[in-house]
């Protein structure tokens, strides 16, 4: 009965987002509070978060199976599974941030015309492709083993995974690398914004999961050791770390050079010119990740679930906070020609993004339901092969 609730409940918001896309695609881009100003809001933001969402699936697969840590593998096709949701969403957010939606075939592998090798969004189109192959194939071929009741051949899988590390990391770092070349936009002109994306990926994405995991434990009775969840919990606790390190860099830097490029930092934390719709986004969102962090520094000596996962809540909070809207906006004020334009989003913005999220969602509890009856050996080949 609840699963069907739950589905009927993101179906709703899956059409309330379908009918303000619509009207998006009659009456353009206007309908949006983005202008020539702010170029990229809350879309781009939500894409840039999804993709480290995605990232962190290597959190999973690399203990399962570089280390052997036979716990984790248990979810393991789970966390690929939230991969592939994630980046099926990311290319959501990319075509709905398109004003010429027609003409994403221009991105399309094989169809469109590149600018290969110059062109870092052909990078990026590279790298999401090749991740979202990647995160199909893997689970397809693990619940296929294990719906014919076979082991899987390290032959086949190995070498997979081993590519999958890499490629995981590439997707973030080929994100960062659109952003912080520009030049003119001194807020993401730092070489430091690479690790920053990964350390806070590797925060929010294993969050994510963690809280999926639980639910799908209570609700579909999926065997999830407390072994695993711990431990995806204390890489996270490092990765927290890293992430606030990088962070203060960031800060530290921009207020003690006192150049010209402070003026976006200034605008962030404290306001320009009176103008400071920003400022308590931030910092909330560097109260939770703080917060978050002494959590699980807690956590590492009373393992607690209750702990863990408002934990988990308080990360997911407060790096969307940070890496979306605080991290989009600021780079565009002010603008070159010194123009301070405030950017919120519109009501068919956040109805775009919650029915993107909610399809997102859907696509992961239909393909979650029937791998957990595979994994649980209540869905099985019964015939001769």
């Amino acid at each position: 009965m609840f699963y069907y609730l739950w589905i009927s409940l993101l179906l709703f918001f899956v059409i309330v987002g379908i009918k303000s896309y619509l009207i998006q695609l009659e009456n353009g881009l206007i309908v949006t509070n983005m202008r020539d100003q702010v170029s990229w809001g809350l879309y781009i933001a939500n894409f840039t978060f999804l993709v480290g969402v995605a990232a962190a699936a290597v959190l999973v697969v690399v203990p399962a199976y570089v280390y052997h840590f036979d716990p984790i593998k248990e979810i393991t096709v789970l966390g690929e599974l939230l991969a592939f949701s994630s980046i099926i969403m990311c290319l959501c957010f990319i075509v709905v941030d398109f004003g010429r939606p027609e003409r994403f075939w221009h991105i399309i592998p094989g169809i469109g015309k590149w600018n290969f090798p110059y062109s870092l969004l052909t990078w990026d189109t590279i790298v999401l492709s090749g991740y979202l192959i990647l995160n199909t194939f893997l689970p397809l071929y693990l619940l296929y083993s294990a719906y014919y009741g076979k082991q899987p051949r390290s032959g086949v899988y190995t070498p997979l995974v081993l590519l999958s590390i890499p490629w995981a990391v590439s997707i973030h770092t080929v994100t960062a690398f659109i952003y912080n070349p520009l030049p003119a936009r001194p807020f993401w002109n730092t070489a430091i914004l690479a690790p920053r994306f990964l350390a806070s990926a590797f925060c929010s994405g294993p969050a994510i999961m963690l809280l999926i995991f639980q639910i799908l434990r209570k609700f579909r009775k999926m065997e999830i050791k407390d072994e695993a969840l711990f431990k995806i919990a204390d890489i996270m606790a490092y990765a927290m770390f890293f992430n606030i390190l990088f962070t203060v860099a960031e800060v530290f830097k921009d207020y003690y050079s006192q150049t010209a490029h402070l003026s976006q930092m200034r605008y962030l934390f404290e306001g320009l010119s009176g103008h400071k719709k920003l400022v308590p986004y931030i910092w909330t969102a560097m109260a939770l990740e703080f917060f978050s962090f002494m959590l699980f520094i807690i956590l590492r000596h009373k393992p607690k679930k209750i702990i863990m996962n408002v934990g988990c809540l308080l990360i997911i909070t407060g790096v969307y906070i940070e890496k979306g809207l605080c991290f989009i906006v600021p780079g565009f004020v002010p603008d070159p020609l010194g123009e301070i334009y405030e950017y919120m989003p519109s009501f068919h913005e956040v109805a775009i993004s919650m029915g993107i999220f909610s399809a997102g969602l859907l696509i992961y509890t239909v393909l979650s339901k029937p791998a957990i009856e595979i994994m649980r050996g209540k869905l099985t080949f019964r015939g001769k092969l």
